[in-house]
């Protein structure tokens, strides 16, 4: 019985000293703040993209997505690292950095959908209207199909 006691408070002890060691990272002297966190995460993602979507291009002009990230934020991948980790200790500022960063990332596929069905809209109109200018009349009766009996 109380060898059972001793191992019980012995456990608990461990276990005590074991959690109190993971109050997580130290905040960073060079932390680098939220909002420049958000725009690095967003030309991350962005270019991780283009990376899959048009790798050969990426190849051709020796563009490094990592050293060109670190290039125009002016930081290095330890700065990076330690307020990565630093941020994703503390869930809830990480959480608001990717739904702000994700939002961002939303709102820019959306101009790409609206900026495409301009295009697109403008091109029909163009292919619409060039055989106009040259005077040339269309026959819709020739797209129609005839009815087999």
């Amino acid at each position: 019985m109380i060898l059972k006691r001793i191992i019980l408070c012995l456990g608990m002890l461990l276990c005590f000293m074991a959690c109190n060691r993971f109050k997580g990272p130290k905040k960073p002297e060079n932390l680098i703040p939220q909002d420049k966190m958000i725009n690095i995460l967003i030309d991350s993602k962005l270019l991780s993209s283009a990376n899959s979507a048009n790798k050969r291009t990426l190849i051709d002009s020796n563009l490094d997505v990592n050293t060109y990230v670190y290039q125009k934020y002016k930081i290095d991948s330890l700065q990076f690292a330690d307020s990565n980790a630093y941020y994703a200790f503390h869930i809830d500022l990480y959480d608001a950095i990717y739904n702000k960063a994700i939002d961002s990332l939303n709102r820019l596929y959306e101009q790409l959908k609206d900026l495409q069905a301009e295009e697109w809209k403008a091109q029909t109109q163009k292919e619409i209207d060039e055989p106009i200018e040259r005077g040339v009349k269309r026959d819709s009766l020739k797209f129609i199909k005839p009815i087999m009996d």
